[in-house]
């Protein structure tokens, strides 16, 4: 899998948006009521996303989107940040990005929409069995990182 080129930085917190495409579908009745129903499982995600750019970095990204992306068409593993953290997903671009745009002295803005091929979801078993570990994992996470006793073998 192509990767994300290291050394740019990560898309700006402004106008950073997660938007699941929907997967129902509704078919009307005969009687002027509809019924709902699930198109599909394995719902996409549209991301929008901005990055700022010094003119190294936007020469990079516009060159690695041209060459090895193949004018944007093949996947790559993208880091972004959801609820579930920062991770690497899997991305695409859906059309072309615009940019680059002159914000300061010598950088750049490129906005553009990704498709994550999956929806950033926690496992079932975690609702199912384990829901206020979820609910209440920060907590849980500084009391493990401040209270645990260290190892000092």
């Amino acid at each position: 899998m192509i990767d994300y080129p290291e050394g740019l930085p990560y898309p700006l917190r402004e106008n950073y948006g997660l938007e699941p495409v929907s997967p129902m579908t509704r078919s009307k009745l005969g009687n002027g009521r509809s019924e709902a129903r699930r198109k599909f499982k394995n719902t996409p995600t549209l991301v929008n996303v901005i990055w700022e750019l010094d003119a190294g970095q936007a020469q990079l990204f516009e060159a690695w989107w041209e060459y090895t992306l193949v004018s944007g068409v093949k996947k790559f593993e993208c880091p972004l940040l959801t609820p579930l953290g920062l991770d690497k997903y899997t991305a695409e671009f859906d059309d072309i990005y615009k940019g680059g745009y002159l914000t300061k002295l010598n950088h750049w803005r490129f906005t553009a929409q990704l498709w994550l091929l999956k929806r950033p979801l926690i496992d079932k078993d975690w609702l199912v069995y384990a829901p206020e570990y979820v609910l209440y994992s920060d907590i849980f996470d500084r009391a493990m990182t401040q209270k645990w006793p260290r190892y000092t073998g």
